[in-house]
Protein backbone atom coordinates (compact mmCIF):
# COMPACT_ATOMS: atom_id res chain seq x y z
CA UNK A 1 0.00 0.00 0.00
CA UNK A 2 1.00 3.25 -0.75
CA UNK A 3 1.87 6.21 2.18
CA UNK A 4 -1.09 8.49 1.40
CA UNK A 5 -3.37 4.67 1.76
CA UNK A 6 -1.91 3.72 4.96
CA UNK A 7 -2.57 7.69 6.27
CA UNK A 8 -6.21 8.00 4.56
CA UNK A 9 -6.33 4.16 6.51
CA UNK A 10 -5.33 5.43 9.65
CA UNK A 11 -7.14 8.85 10.01
CA UNK A 12 -10.35 7.38 8.97
CA UNK A 13 -9.87 4.85 11.92
CA UNK A 14 -9.68 7.00 14.45
CA UNK A 15 -12.45 8.92 13.19
CA UNK A 16 -14.64 5.98 13.27
CA UNK A 17 -12.84 5.21 17.25
CA UNK A 18 -13.79 8.45 18.14
CA UNK A 19 -17.17 8.75 16.89
CA UNK A 20 -18.26 5.48 18.79
CA UNK A 21 -15.98 6.41 21.92
CA UNK A 22 -18.46 9.94 22.13
CA UNK A 23 -21.55 8.52 22.30
CA UNK A 24 -22.54 8.12 26.35
CA UNK A 25 -25.85 7.59 27.92
CA UNK A 26 -27.51 10.51 29.79
CA UNK A 27 -28.23 9.77 33.59
CA UNK A 28 -32.23 10.20 34.01
CA UNK A 29 -32.81 11.59 36.68
CA UNK A 30 -36.40 11.95 38.29
CA UNK A 31 -37.56 14.67 40.44
CA UNK A 32 -40.62 13.96 42.81
CA UNK A 33 -42.03 17.78 43.44
CA UNK A 34 -46.03 18.28 43.26
CA UNK A 35 -47.36 20.01 40.69
CA UNK A 36 -48.75 23.60 41.75
CA UNK A 37 -52.57 23.89 40.26
CA UNK A 38 -52.97 26.86 37.85
CA UNK A 39 -54.65 29.99 39.08
CA UNK A 40 -58.13 30.42 39.01
CA UNK A 41 -59.77 33.04 37.00
CA UNK A 42 -62.54 34.85 38.96
CA UNK A 43 -63.20 37.75 36.88
CA UNK A 44 -61.86 41.36 35.97
CA UNK A 45 -62.95 42.91 39.38
CA UNK A 46 -62.76 40.32 42.16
Amino acid sequence: MSKSTKTLLAFCLVAFVAACAGKKEEEIVYVDEPVSAEPVYTGKYK
